[in-house]
């Protein structure tokens, strides 16, 4: 299993997020955050007067899938979110070692299955 951990724009959280639906990710959280890359921060005017804004909005998405799911996840929040200029965020993947959900006590992959989700799917299409 892996997480992924996506910063995106503000403005394409909705792109990305109907973009993961639309391929099955079905579970994910989603954080207001600020923060910064090579850029630094950007420079704005207000009045005249020039000011660096060096703590830009953003949002991440934390999503845990299965190994084989990682690949087209990106692909997906890529394609999404990308316009070409700098601070279209960056995506971090991590191993995860296990998946409790509180509720039945399933551990591993069946925690992280939802009715619909990307392995499903996956299974309907080949006939299990």
């Amino acid at each position: 299993m892996k997480k992924i951990e996506a910063i995106i724009r503000e403005e394409a959280l909705d792109v990305v997020k109907d973009a993961l639906h639309a391929i099955g990710i079905e579970g994910m959280n989603v954080f207001e955050v600020r923060g910064h890359g090579r850029q630094g921060g950007i420079e704005l005017s207000w009045r005249g007067t020039s000011y660096r804004m060096d703590l830009i909005p953003k949002i991440q998405l934390n999503i845990i899938l299965s190994d084989h799911n990682v690949e087209k996840t990106i692909e997906t929040i890529i394609k999404a979110a990308q316009t070409g200029k700098e601070g279209d965020g960056v995506i971090f993947i991590y191993p995860v070692e296990d998946v409790v959900r509180i509720r039945t006590g399933e551990r591993g992959q069946p925690a992280l299955s939802y009715p619909d989700d990307i392995d499903a799917r996956k299974a309907k299409a080949m006939g299990r």
